[in-house]
C-alpha cells in the first residue's frame, strides 16, 4: 500500500467522529455588520425601496423609471448619452426603458438644438402631470420611511452619502 492509500483505508476505518451540539442563539450579533458603509447603505437604500416600489406602482413606474423621468424631467432636451451618465446606466439598458416610456406617452424624442445626431429627450404634457404627482409621493415616502430623522439629518445623511458616490 502506498502511504496516501494507508491513509485513506485510517481514515475509512476511523468511527465518525461526533459532532458538536449545535450552538442555540438567542440574539443575533450583527455589530461588525453594522459597522460598515455597505452594510447600513443597503439596509437603508431597502427599507426606502420597500415602500417606494408599492407607491410607485399607482404610476406605473419602476425605481428606474422614476428616476429616468426625474432627470428628464428637470433637465428638458438630456440626450440619452447624458442620462446613461448621470444615472450609471448601460446604453443598452436604457434604450428599451426610453421606447417603453415613449410608447406610454409620457416622453418624446425630439432633434437636439446643437447636435444634428442626437436626440432631445422631453416629458409630454402626460409625462410632466404624471411626475408632479410621483415625486410629490418620493417626497412623502421619504419622510415616511425615515420619522427618526430631523430636516437637517436627512440633508447631512444624503450630503454624506453622495460623498461616497461622489468623490
Amino acid at each position: 500500500m502506498s502511504p496516501n492509500t494507508e491513509t485513506l483505508a485510517a481514515s475509512h476505518d476511523a468511527p465518525p467522529a461526533t459532532p458538536a451540539a449545535p450552538a442555540i442563539v438567542d440574539a443575533v450579533d450583527t455589530r461588525y455588520l453594522q459597522t460598515l458603509l455597505g452594510y447600513n447603505a443597503r439596509r437603508a437604500a431597502l427599507t426606502v425601496i420597500d415602500e417606494f416600489v408599492p407607491r410607485m406602482a399607482q404610476f406605473g413606474l419602476r425605481v428606474v423609471d422614476f428616476s429616468i423621468l426625474s432627470v428628464i424631467h428637470h433637465n428638458p432636451g438630456i440626450t440619452s448619452r447624458q442620462l446613461c451618465a448621470a444615472l450609471a446606466l448601460l446604453p443598452p439598458n436604457l434604450v428599451g426603458k426610453i421606447g417603453a416610456l415613449e410608447s406610454r406617452g409620457l416622453l418624446a424624442r425630439q432633434p437636439h438644438p446643437q447636435d444634428g445626431r442626437a436626440l432631445g429627450l422631453h416629458l409630454t404634457a402626460e409625462g410632466q402631470a404624471l411626475m408632479a404627482r410621483a415625486e410629490a409621493e418620493a417626497v412623502a415616502l421619504e419622510n415616511d420611511a425615515a420619522p427618526g430623522l430631523t430636516p437637517a439629518e436627512r440633508r447631512t445623511l444624503i450630503r454624506l452619502l453622495q460623498k461616497v458616490y461622489r468623490p
